[in-house]
């Protein structure tokens, strides 16, 4: 890559990344006092990680079945409260073995 092209595209990206965590802390003083909001901000980190992770996950194996297996054995274990080296290990296990036949 060019540095002409990589140094104002990195200087974007900073400025972007930046403005993102500085304008909620300037907007927002003091103690937020609405319910409604309080809630919604509560809830935001885990939708934007739940955004960014299961598109992802689709993915990653190059095969829907596999991945569907995988998601289907995280979703179940998860619901039956395990932990999440098990959870991740099985869906991981569950995804290679129907990788493999499919």
């Amino acid at each position: 890559m060019e540095w002409k092209l990589f140094i104002p595209q990195l200087l974007v990206m900073a400025g972007v990344t930046y403005l993102i965590r500085m304008l909620p802390l300037a907007a927002i003083r003091g103690k937020v006092k609405s319910v409604f909001l309080q809630s919604f901000l509560y809830y935001v980190p885990y939708a934007v990680l739940g955004a960014m992770t299961f598109p992802a996950v689709f993915s990653a194996t190059g095969s829907f079945p596999a991945s569907l297996a995988g998601t289907m054995a995280a979703l179940i274990l998860g619901w039956m409260d395990k932990g999440l080296l098990t959870v991740a290990v099985a869906a991981s296990v569950v995804s290679f073995l129907t990788g493999m036949f499919f």
